[in-house]
Order: structure tokens, then C-alpha cells, then sequence
């Protein structure tokens, strides 16, 4: 019987998922998370936020195991969990179809197969829809299926089943297995009509399934160029987001998971599974290093949509989106405990609607990359980013927001006027490169006003030092974005001040980094936020770009130590190893692609050299 009483760290998780949402594994077999059916709908697991309200499916040896471990098959989203003991081997395989070609149902599979000895199992199956806000009914469909529904919400679950199944609220039963024995499991929607009947036939079914779902991510890695150290790094990163990144829209979501603390027992739990522009602009230009330009090319048919869509005279692009493009991202407090006791627990986000002025220089960074090494831009589509570009100029001395979306105050963020400048900078040079029929003059003028803004007003003599914003005394993890890109030199005198005074603010253990100062808490304190991740390979990236590529090479290997069994990471990590926040973070695993690519170009190793 699995014990409900402790919550499991979350770096104890693995990541399945077929491009339409994604579940949370724990490390002993436990489903402890899902959204279904899709990556931003209500959740029917979610113990990993409420040891009792949450959901879960659980199938677990009975008997005592020595050892435990799990890992995906090679190249691929599916994950084995093996367990051992001196009586017996139980090995499960879990995986979300993928069809080649072909359009399949939206699935989760177990398999569980009894490789040595004679085992029971527990059979423990509690589905929460809707978040747990209404009643969930249970329904024995027949001896094998469970039908998980209430007449108030039209989005119910089947489990189907190889080995009987029992009623009841939170269905708990037993079955066996003797050696050489298989048991079977399918999650998937109630409107699925499918009965199954559990013979050979049945059988070859889920083997071919999982074959075309291991060929998929086996052939789906093979578009990857990179050849160059800690490879197999790499391709998980590339999965990973693949597995955020919707086959229907096209669009990447920056994490599967909502309202995992940043700070244990503290407020700042957010729900990540929207569309960021920031963070999906950030994943193309990832898929475009490695080779992957057909991903970059579906984000970018889902930028255009937004743009025509929220450009028709004002400039009303969100930060975020829901992945169908959809603007209601209504923010409310669900009524659960919250991982380890840590609220308010909350679903929707209310900063969707903030200025953050950053995010026009991302999007503009990766319609410039776009059209340099995927296609060319459309004339049509240009034409409303030319409207974003004038919004630029005319805005860019506003504050907002800034990146870390601060809800308290607006603020003049040294990183929104740097982001604003990539925006009229990657423009510019668009404009120049395809011949447009632009005036740029108006562009350029603004551009270089920034630049000198930024000289002249965000760097402090006493410190000697950029600051994080205007009047302050301290420095932010985002200023290490200001030579990766190309604002300032990696060898400029002024950035390597900076970067001295980032080391001694914000970086302890050599490679965690910190967002800012601005709380009271040491850094060094387990009450405060992580170290946050992506700031960790955004300053080993300014080292390899500075020179110090052995540095950081060295830095790199020493980072992946923080990240879990699965080479996963979250959005922070603790002093202690502890990985805090939504989990896994898209925003980390582009980071550590960006940091591995520049690492290895320094190096001069790599074939394949997408240039900024």
C-alpha cells in the first residue's frame, strides 16, 4: 500500500506524454499528476498537490523490494520503472501513443509484467475531475471498466483493465501476477466507445502501439545535428520540449504542471501551462539549433494567428495564451492542501494581462531567425509587425512588469529596455536583409536611444556595475542575457565588472545563480526561493562566449548533478538539491540546450553552427 501521508520531492518524477498533455510518474510507479485531455485542462491526478483530494493511480508490489529505478528507453518519452527484490522482478512500461502518419486516441498505457517470481499487487485508483471541485462518480462499466463522470461536467475518464476492477470512490483492489504473467491498464476519455477483450489479439495491439511510439521519438531525435559532449543531455532537453509542444497548435507550453511552490510553505505557486511568448519564442530558436526548423515553422503559423488576431489598429498581444490561442486565463484558488502545505493553490493567471515589454524582443529575435534559416517572412505578416515595432518606440520607456512579473509595481527593468532593443535591432536588420519597404528611420533612432539609455542610466559608478532597474543598488540574473544577445561584448570591461559583481551577489556553489536580492532572506537560506535554473546556464553560456569555455564545460558537468534521475529539471534549484517549482520547466531545458550548443561551438567540435 502505497503511504499518502509524506509528499515525494519533486524531483522524484518522470515525464510521459504525447504532444497533448503529459503525466507525472513518481519514481516507485505512482501517477501523481495529469491534465486531460488536454495540456491546459482540468486536472484528474493531482496528488502531488493534495495527498488527499488530489487523484492518483496507483498499481504497487506488495511485497518489500530492495531496489527501485526508472528510466526511459533510449531516445524516447517512454518510461520503465523497475522494481527488485529476492523474490521477484516487476518491470512496468507506461507511455502515451504516438501515432506515425495516423491520428490515434488520447491514451496513457501501463504495462506490468512479472519477469521473476509470483507477486500481488495493490490496485488504488482515485480520479478527481474538474480540480476536485465537483463529485466525481464512479461507475463499474462492466467486470474490466471504470467510468469516471458527473452529469454537471462532460469531460469524464474510462480506465480500462486487464485484471477485474472494483467500485468504489477511491477504488482500491488487489490482483496477482505469476512469473511470466502481463496485467494492462488504459487511461483515456469515457467518450472512447472501445471494449476490449483481453486476448492475444488484444495483446499485439499495445505491443504494436508501443513500437510506433518508440519508432516516433527514435526517429523524431534523429533530426537532432548535434554530435558533440553530454549529448544524451541534449536529446532529453529536445524531448522534453518536444513533449511540451502541441501537435494540433504548434505552440509550447512552458510547463505541464501548476502551483509547485518556488519556496516551500510560501505564496508564489503559478500555473505554467499556457503559451509565454517569451518562453516558446526562446524553445524555436532551441528546435532551430538542433535541426528541428518544422517545429519552428508550426510556431510560427501560430504567431501569425495571434498576431492577426490581436492586431487590428492597437497592439493587444498577450503575454500568454491558452495553447488553442484562447485569451481567458481567469485566475482562481483551488481548495487543496498544496505541495507540502504551501498556498494558495492556483489555476489560471492573472498576469496575463501585465505589461511586460520584454517579450516584443524575443518574439522579434525569433521571426528574424525564422526567416534567416527557416522561411522567409511573409510581406502580409510583416505588415502587423511593423505595428509591434512602432508599439516598441512608442512604449519602450514605459515601465512594466519586467520578466519575473512582478504583480506589487511596475519598474524601469534594465531587461525590458535591453529586450526592446534586440526588437528594433532584429527589425532593423530584417528590413535591411529582405529589401522591405519600411522607413526604418524612426526605428533606428529609437534603437540607439535605448542603447545609450541603458549606458547612461543602468549602470551604477559606486557598484561598478549594470543594476537590475533604475536606482537600484544590486544586480538580477537576467542582466547575464545582455551579451548572449550581442548588446554588449562578452570582453567588454563594463560587462565583465558586471559579471564580477553577479558572482558575488547572486551565485553560490559556482553554478547556482539567483534571481535578485530584493527580499530580505540570504540567498543561502532554505526559506528562500531556489537558485532559479536557467539563470545557472545563461552564466555558463557568458562564460563559454567570454572564453572560458573549459570553465564552463566543467561548470556544466557540475550543474547536472542538481538535475534528477531523469536528467529533469524544474524551474529552481535548492542548496540541499531539492528542485522546487513547476516541474519540468521548459524555460530550464532550453537553457541548458542554448548553454551546451555555445559550449561545444567554442570548442569547435560541432558540424552543424546555426550563427545568432
Amino acid at each position: 500500500m502505497i503511504d499518502f501521508s509524506e509528499y515525494p520531492a519533486i524531483e522524484s518524477y518522470g515525464l510521459i506524454g504525447n504532444c497533448r498533455t503529459c503525466a507525472l510518474i513518481q519514481k516507485e510507479g505512482a501517477i501523481e499528476f495529469m491534465s486531460f485531455p488536454e495540456f491546459d485542462s482540468h486536472s484528474v491526478f493531482g496528488s502531488i498537490l493534495d495527498r488527499n483530494k488530489g487523484g492518483y493511480f496507483v498499481t504497487r508490489p506488495k511485497g518489500d523490494f530492495t531496489k527501485c529505478f526508472q528510466e526511459y528507453v533510449l531516445d524516447t518519452s517512454v518510461l520503465t520503472t523497475r522494481f527488485l527484490s529476492e523474490n521477484y522482478t516487476v518491470e512496468f512500461t507506461d507511455f502515451m501513443p504516438i501515432g506515425i502518419g495516423k491520428e490515434v486516441p488520447n491514451q496513457l498505457i501501463r504495462k506490468i509484467e512479472v519477469i521473476r517470481g509470483s507477486v500481488n499487487f495493490d490496485l488504488n485508483i482515485r480520479v478527481q475531475l474538474n480540480y476536485g471541485k465537483i463529485s466525481t462518480e464512479t461507475q463499474l462499466l462492466d467486470k474490466h471498466t471504470l467510468s469516471f463522470t458527473n452529469k454537471n461536467f462532460d469531460k469524464g475518464l474510462k480506465v480500462s483493465a486487464s485484471v477485474p476492477l472494483e467500485k468504489g470512490g477511491s477504488t482500491r483492489n488487489e490482483f496477482q501476477l505469476n512469473e511470466g504473467e502481463e496485467a494492462y491498464f488504459i487511461i483515456e476519455s469515457d467518450a472512447e466507445e472501445e471494449n476490449y477483450t483481453y486476448d492475444s489479439q488484444f495483446r499485439q495491439t499495445i505491443a504494436n502501439k508501443l513500437d510506433e511510439t518508440l519508432q516516433f521519438w527514435q526517429n523524431w531525435i534523429k533530426t537532432c545535428t548535434y554530435k558533440g559532449d553530454f549529448a544524451q543531455h541534449m536529446k532529453r532537453s529536445a524531448i522534453t520540449l518536444k513533449l511540451f509542444t502541441s501537435f494540433k497548435y504548434g505552440a509550447t507550453i512552458a510547463a505541464p504542471t501548476y502551483s509547485l511552490p518556488e519556496t516551500l510553505g510560501g505564496d508564489k505557486n503559478w500555473d505554467y501551462r499556457y503559451v509565454w511568448i517569451r518562453d516558446a519564442a526562446f524553445t524555436m530558436y532551441a528546435f532551430m539549433r538542433l535541426g528541428f526548423i518544422n517545429e519552428a515553422s508550426d510556431f510560427m503559423k501560430w504567431v501569425y494567428e495571434r498576431i492577426d488576431a490581436d492586431i487590428n489598429g492597437d497592439v493587444e498581444l498577450q503575454i500568454m495564451y491558452r495553447i488553442d490561442g484562447g485569451r481567458d486565463l481567469d485566475e482562481e484558488e483551488l481548495d487543496l492542501d498544496g505541495y507540502k502545505g504551501s498556498k494558495p493553490v492556483r489555476i489560471g493567471n492573472a498576469a496575463t494581462g501585465q505589461l511586460q515589454l520584454d517579450v516584443f524582443g524575443e518574439l522579434m529575435d525569433t521571426i528574424y531567425l525564422f526567416d534567416k534559416y527557416g522561411q522567409q517572412v511573409m510581406y502580409s505578416f510583416w505588415k502587423n509587425v511593423e505595428k509591434l515595432i512602432d508599439f516598441v518606440c512608442e512604449n519602450w520607456e514605459s515601465p512594466d512588469h519586467g520578466i519575473w512579473e512582478v504583480r506589487e509595481v511596475k519598474r524601469h527593468y534594465l531587461y525590458s529596455r535591453l529586450m526592446c532593443w534586440v526588437a528594433l535591432d532584429r527589425a532593423i536588420r530584417l528590413v535591411r536583409k529582405r529589401s522591405l519597404p519600411t522607413d526604418v528611420t524612426k526605428w533606428i533612432e529609437n534603437r540607439n536611444l535605448i542603447f545609450k539609455d541603458i549606458y547612461d542610466n543602468f549602470w551604477d559608478e559606486k557598484l561598478q556595475s549594470y543594476v537590475h532597474f533604475k536606482g537600484a543598488k544590486t544586480v538580477d540574473s537576467s542582466l547575464l542575457m545582455m551579451p548572449l544577445m550581442k548588446f554588449i561584448s562578452p570582453y567588454d570591461e563594463r560587462w565583465l565588472k558586471t559579471r564580477k559583481v553577479i558572482e558575488d551577489q547572486l551565485i553560490i556553489d559556482e553554478v547556482l545563480v539567483y534571481r535578485n536580492l530584493h527580499d530580505s532572506i540570504p540567498i543561502k537560506s532554505e526559506d528562500r526561493e531556489g537558485a532559479f535554473t536557467i539563470g545557472s546556464f545563461w552564466y555558463l553560456e557568458c562564460l563559454s562566449r567570454g572564453g572560458e569555455v573549459e570553465k564552463a564545460s566543467r561548470y556544466f558537468q557540475k550543474l547536472m548533478s542538481y538535475g534528477n534521475h531523469l536528467d529533469l529539471f524544474s524551474e529552481e534549484l535548492s542548496p540541499s538539491g531539492a528542485q522546487l517549482g513547476n516541474f519540468p520547466q521548459g524555460f530550464s531545458h532550453l537553457g541548458l540546450i542554448s548553454t551546451l550548443f555555445s559550449i561545444d561551438r567554442q570548442k569547435g567540435s560541432n558540424t552543424f553552427v546555426l550563427k545568432d
